[in-house]
């Protein structure tokens, strides 16, 4: 080799991993596994007892159920006009019974989100429902001694234990039963969350007690909370149900399902509730003592002997009558997705519903318009949370992909709301003169329709000429048509909200199925 000649870079050769690198990367790999195991068993574990339930249909007199309704809109001048039912019909129920009463409730509380205190003189403050509820349940039980009162409630009334609730402080030492859902039972909705939370700091944020430093997420003005609180919300799983069961002092049954919380904030919402008297009642109030069974707590006795009896059935032909049947989480949905496949050409379905994802519902109702069905929707522009503003997500694209997927076959508008929320949860089937409804918490969403957050529906069918489905059909043809007072409106064209991004469209898409959202 001449000095000219070009010298070979000699490289190093490559050392095999060392074990200490194996170990690294065997430890990595089997973290990963287990947390991807985790979130797989915990969106697919069995369901705790009284969870999806779907119940045959039981005969009711048609007098024995109706429609209850919650209306909030303004007149040409902007001010508030308000008509409410749901809440002043549980008050009533809860002076009447004798022997028990089970409420379950998603929100009790006073928070007012971004709603200042200072609002209170303002004629379109908060309604204080939480605590007229409480003072009427106390009154009941000092006036009627026996009276049990068992009351299931979300743990996040007093923020997972970082803040814990005056009002159930005050209803405990007054003998009721306060049980706070096990959510941890419940499916994870948000796996790429929960499973990250169960691995790394589940165990150590089940009890949130200590002092807070973080923003109070339901009240601007409430105490912070403690950063296990935050972390144990971030899961966005819930007992959204809404449900009072009680006797009717007479020794009959009588129950309210209903989308409306008892919550100051949402006090103005527009809400819909089916109130049902009878033994049909019964499956949802075992399902109701079965979550309080596995959520730890105590089961009212006189609740419990209620179950047990074998009250008569309506005689046939004892009058004109309806079915009903209770439905919880997928039990919805499969009702819901079997009712919109027989839609045929002639039939109308009417929705008015809070939150629309659902990817099923949402082809099933496209579907229906297909085959040549009158199709309504009816929906909130998801603008207004508590004071705070959304981006409108998910209604608005939902909407624009309604219209145009159905080449506008399906009509859609859009509810005006003025800082508060049309929370109506509501499907209606007309076919011929039979009619089938179903309404209750759950929204038409995959959280809530798909075995994830708990919730209560009833379902109806019968005669059109049945008052439920009569009083059905007026409210949806009053706001669709804007049939109020003078100078009211109560619903503005699709055209108002609808949002045709494909940015958020997708941004909806990506929310929806990850579960990163709290729709």
């Amino acid at each position: 080799m001449t000095g000219d000649a070009p010298t070979r870079q000699m490289r190093p050769k490559r050392l095999p991993p060392s074990g200490w690198v194996w170990l690294r990367r065997g430890t990595v790999l089997l973290l990963l596994a287990g947390i991807v195991g985790i979130g797989t068993w915990q969106q697919r574990k069995p369901l705790p007892p009284g969870v999806n339930v779907a119940t045959t249909w039981t005969p009711v007199p048609v007098a024995d159920v109706r429609l209850l309704i919650d209306t909030t809109t303004a007149d040409a001048f902007g001010r508030r006009i308000m008509e409410q039912q749901i809440f002043d019909e549980s008050l009533r129920l809860v002076r009447e019974a004798r022997e028990f009463i089970v409420l379950d409730m998603f929100l009790f509380n006073a928070h007012r989100g971004t709603l200042s205190a200072a609002s209170s003189d303002n004629a379109d403050s908060p309604r204080p429902l939480s605590r007229e509820l409480r003072d009427t349940l106390i009154d009941a039980v000092r006036a009627t001694p026996a009276l049990q009162v068992l009351l299931i409630t979300d743990p996040i009334n007093d923020l997972y234990g970082s803040v814990p609730s005056a009002d159930f402080a005050l209803l405990a030492a007054a003998g009721v039963e306060i049980v706070r859902t096990d959510l941890d039972q419940l499916r994870d909705s948000n796996p790429l969350y929960s499973s990250l939370w169960r691995a790394a700091v589940g165990w150590w944020s089940g009890d949130a007690q200590g002092h807070g430093w973080l923003p109070n997420p339901l009240d601007n003005e409430g105490e912070a909370v403690t950063l296990r609180s935050w972390a144990r919300l971030l899961n966005f799983k819930a007992n959204h149900r809404k449900v009072l069961i009680a006797d009717d002092g007479r020794g009959g049954l009588v129950g309210i399902v209903s989308s409306a919380n008892i919550h100051d904030a949402s006090s103005a919402h527009s809400n819909l509730a089916l109130e049902l008297r009878g033994p049909a009642l019964l499956p949802l109030l075992a399902s109701e003592l079965a979550i309080a069974r596995f959520s730890g707590g105590r089961i009212a006795a006189a609740a419990n002997e209620v179950l047990n009896r074998s009250p008569d059935a309506p005689a046939a032909g004892a009058g004109p009558q309806v079915f009903v049947r209770t439905l919880t989480e997928a039990a919805i949905l499969n009702a819901v997705l079997q009712r919109l496949g027989t839609a045929r050409a002639g039939d109308q379905i009417d929705c008015a519903m809070f939150y629309l994802s659902e990817r099923r519902v949402i082809d099933a109702l496209i579907a229906a318009a297909d085959r040549g069905a009158e199709v309504r929707v009816l929906l909130d522009p998801n603008r207004d949370a508590f004071g705070r503003q959304k981006g409108g997500l998910p209604n608005r694209p939902v909407a624009a992909e309604l219209v145009s997927r159905s080449d506008g076959a399906i009509k859609l508008r859009w509810y005006r709301t003025r800082g508060e929320q049309f929370h109506a949860k509501l499907m209606v089937v007309r076919s011929g003169d039979r009619a089938w409804m179903t309404t209750g918490s759950a929204n038409f969403t995959r959280r809530n329709l798909r075995n994830f957050n708990l919730e209560a529906n009833l379902a109806v069918e019968g005669s059109l000429e049945a008052p439920v489905f009569v009083q059905a059909q007026r409210y949806f043809e009053t706001i669709w048509n804007n049939r109020g007072p003078t100078g009211v409106e109560y619903t503005a064209d699709f055209g108002t909200y609808a949002d045709p991004a494909q940015l958020s469209y997708w941004a909806y898409r990506l929310m929806e199925a990850t579960g990163l959202s709290t729709f």
